[in-house]
């Protein structure tokens, strides 16, 4: 009996159900920013770039499900360079987050040592009144999914523990919601804008190590199918 009919369909797709959810709801954050009339930045920038490493995780539980809706021949094909294409395209996306952070970050900072009319600016810019709670809800409802979703994975087929990629990929996304959490919560609530920033570049960071491995496995995945 080969994985595919051994996989336990219900379970794989509530897993990759309930990774998709989480990735829109941590989108979900940036996009919903501007509709309540305040900047990304005044309602944070960890939990947005989560979908930077999550966004991979999807990718890989598609990539695993393609193989149940397409014929392997057709998916061992063009698996080389979707990946490639959704690589580059995170790169992008790590590139254009971990700048625009890293001058958030140095404004802020500049704002607050700028005494004394420069910390009335940055509470005059929503970022003295970060969203704590929501943010913890939020960053608990997120971990509760990935672990229910990482569950759910393991039951569809046990064989996914022998992936060693996948299981580090899991393991660096709740590390990742982890990191976020612990940094909102260690400082003063008018300091949480500058630590939820610094999470976001740690996040930023993980997301783009796991995307160049993936860039250089799918350019010789790619090279091999040209050859």
């Amino acid at each position: 009996m080969s994985p595919l009919q051994s996989l336990r369909k219900p379970l794989f797709l509530l897993a990759l159900i309930v990774l998709c959810v989480v990735l829109l709801a941590e989108l979900g954050v940036a996009v919903a920013a501007p509709l309540l009339g305040r900047s990304t930045g005044a309602v944070g920038w960890g939990i947005p770039c989560l979908a930077l490493l999550d966004g991979q995780l999807v990718f890989t539980a598609l990539l695993m499900a393609a193989p149940l809706v397409f014929p392997e021949r057709i998916t061992g094909r063009i698996q080389g360079l979707a990946t490639l294409i959704v690589s580059l395209l995170l790169l992008l996306g790590c590139l254009a987050a971990g700048v625009a952070a890293i001058g958030l970050l140095m404004l802020l900072i500049g704002l607050l040592l700028a005494l004394p009319f420069g910390p009335i600016a940055y509470a005059a810019m929503g970022y003295a009144t970060f969203p704590t709670g929501a943010a913890a809800t939020t960053l608990g409802l997120l971990m509760t999914g990935k672990l229910i979703s990482s569950g759910a994975l393991v039951m569809a087929h046990q064989r996914f523990l022998e992936n060693r990629g996948l299981i580090l990929l899991i393991a660096t996304s709740l590390l990742a919601t982890i990191i976020v959490s612990f940094l909102h919560g260690m400082v003063p609530g008018f300091l949480v804008s500058v630590t939820d920033l610094i999470a976001a570049l740690i996040v930023v960071i993980l997301a783009a190590v796991w995307v160049i491995v993936s860039l250089v496995f799918s350019i010789i995945a790619v090279i091999k199918a040209v050859a």
